[in-house]
């Protein structure tokens, strides 16, 4: 038999639909309401407002699935270019992006952003634990790295409209010469 979403599952994946395909203001109560088919008293009985409604939506796509501290550098930076675009990718699609870039929705970007810090973070500290044992470049620009890959992304899906198969792969060979730890030739 198969196991039925929760309420909880359903609010957040119709949040996230309307997100993707309306942008923010395409979220209200009343619109996750009929998409999930779920009654709007047991969306308010979870969630005082839209604000809430959306950071709890969005809180899930900033909880990456934890990268095993023995990982290799290799697969440690093909960990962080699928977690550094998930956000966008997974959760609030390029219309949640160009309304965050557009403060188009006050509310949402601010939710959204304190989102980001916290998902950020976590890739962030992906690479610094790299730094830390040594298994990547020390000098390596942590914040810069993230936004190269986000911005690769976006670009990507500008230039073709879509992500192309094969772009991770083609992005780790562009940056795994400039993360990697290289001997020392002395």
């Amino acid at each position: 038999m198969a196991r039925q979403r929760s309420v909880e599952d359903g609010m957040a994946e119709s949040t996230l639909h309307l997100l993707r395909t309306g942008g923010p203001r395409a979220v209200t109560v009343e619109a996750v309401a009929a998409h999930s088919g779920i009654a709007k008293t047991t969306i308010y009985r979870r969630h005082a407002n839209r604000r809430d409604m959306l950071a709890s939506a969005l809180s899930r796509l900033a909880s990456p699935t934890p990268l095993d501290p023995k990982t290799k550098a290799p697969d440690r930076l093909r960990w962080v270019i699928d977690h550094a675009v998930e956000a966008i990718e997974d959760g609030i699609g390029l219309g949640g992006l160009a309304a965050m870039l557009t403060d188009d929705d006050a509310e949402f970007t601010a939710v959204f952003r304190r989102i980001l810090v916290d998902q950020r973070g976590k890739v962030a500290a992906a690479i610094d634990a790299g730094k830390a044992d040594g298994s990547m470049r020390e000098d390596v620009n942590t914040p810069t790295l993230i936004d190269a890959i986000v911005g690769a992304f976006i670009a990507e899906h500008a230039r073709t409209g879509k992500v192309a198969d094969g772009w991770r792969q083609r992005l780790f060979e562009l940056f795994w010469p400039a993360v990697r730890l290289t001997p020392d030739p002395t």
